[in-house]
């Protein structure tokens, strides 16, 4: 038997509900759990540099942290890199600065004043001086995908048919279909996030995490055990079956 991986999804600048979720993840398996972050870790919520800067301290303190890359995360590091605001998978008219995406929240959260009035290269130049460059290396460089055993971690989901070599990294951090409507067997169990629910839910085939903490409802931490899992929860574990 393994030891148990956790996964937390979606935190969207929360860090209030990260710091309750890692509580949850420590009470279960002690302070050297192995945790999968499955991205978005910014937009939306007041605190996005405090969600980054709490993960890079655990890794620098040799905790088990991975993280597998959001499309959030994403954009913040194209528009840190290139002052870009919009995405091809971004409706017509909308952009990463809108209200729905969220990245001025992320803006203000390092001290940058970011509202909807300040032109897109006034705020390139100034999150320039503000966000620290290891927070711009640290999204740069995450991973598309986690593995573990029987569990493949990632994002947004897999495009039917590819090998996990050939995805694109665009479908692994935005896809929901032909994802989210596969119902064939996976050579793994698939957890992701991405796609916001009311409450985590077990598919079979995959596992999707993200209960919308994004949206204001609280952030969900899972414990795998081989492929059995669980919601974390004050009293315990609660069982996540299909």
């Amino acid at each position: 038997m393994t030891d148990p991986i956790y996964a937390i999804p979606d935190i969207h600048g929360h860090s209030d509900e990260l710091d309750r979720a890692l509580r949850l993840v420590e009470a279960d398996g002690g302070p050297r759990a192995e945790i999968v972050f499955l991205g978005d870790l910014v937009d939306r919520g007041p605190d996005s540099r405090g969600v980054i800067d709490r993960i890079l301290r655990g890794r620098a303190e040799g905790r088990r942290w991975h993280v597998v890359m959001g499309n959030h995360d994403q954009l913040f590091a194209r528009f840190l890199r290139k002052g870009c605001i919009e995405h091809c998978r971004i409706r017509s008219g909308v952009t990463w600065l809108h209200p729905r995406l969220g990245g001025l929240d992320t803006l203000r959260s390092y001290g940058i004043d970011a509202t909807d009035d300040v032109p897109t290269d006034e705020l390139f130049r100034a999150a320039g001086k503000a966000v620290p460059k290891a927070h711009l290396r640290f999204l740069e460089e995450l991973p598309r995908w986690h593995e573990h055993g029987g569990l493949l971690f990632v994002h947004a989901g897999l495009r039917p048919g590819l090998p996990l070599a050939a995805q694109k990294p665009d479908d692994l951090n935005w896809i929901r279909d032909p994802f989210l409507d596969h119902p064939a067997p996976w050579p793994w169990l698939v957890v992701h996030g991405h796609t916001a629910l009311k409450q985590p839910r077990h598919f079979g085939n995959r596992i999707d995490l993200d209960g919308g903490a994004g949206f204001g409802r609280p952030l969900h931490a899972a414990v795998f055990e081989g492929r059995d899992c669980w919601l974390l929860t004050d009293k315990g574990r609660e069982p996540l079956r299909p």
